[in-house]
């Protein structure tokens, strides 16, 4: 009997050390790092200028535009799966920031030789820039 109720007990305490709450910073910790938040961050940030300088190059073709942003593009959809985080604020930021991206990546891919087109975009790519620098920054406050 004895032996029973100590398997009960222990059993008991298992299941109830499965339910231990996490703090949200250390929640936060962790999907940045299963999520590989870092160097996602830093591949888009590359991924960003290197479009931004292609659309300022006036002699950069259809072509170049279309590797450039279409790499930008891939990144920043990889990057947006990885969402939601555990901090509703910093998933807001990274949406922003990912959406900005993706559409500054949609209008570099058409935009040609127009120089609108081609302001559009790199306007659209630094603003998600911007959003990407202050998740980051909100990422390692609440962390």
């Amino acid at each position: 009997m004895i032996r029973r109720l100590a398997v009960l007990l222990a059993a008991g305490l298992t299941l109830a050390a499965c339910g231990a709450k996490v703090s949200s910073a250390t929640a936060l910790r962790d999907w940045v790092t299963q999520s590989g938040y870092h160097d996602t961050s830093r591949a888009l940030a590359t991924d960003a200028r290197h479009a931004v300088r292609a659309l300022e190059n006036p002699s950069m073709g259809p072509k170049g535009l279309h590797l450039v942003c279409g790499v930008l593009l891939y990144d920043t959809e990889s990057a947006n799966a990885s969402l939601p985080t555990p901090d509703q604020q910093s998933t807001s930021l990274l949406s922003r920031a990912y959406t900005d991206l993706g559409a500054g990546a949609h209008q570099c891919y058409d935009a040609g030789f127009s120089r609108a087109r081609r302001a559009a975009a790199v306007g659209s790519i630094r603003n998600g820039g911007a959003a990407l620098a202050e998740a980051t920054a909100r990422l390692a406050a609440a962390s």
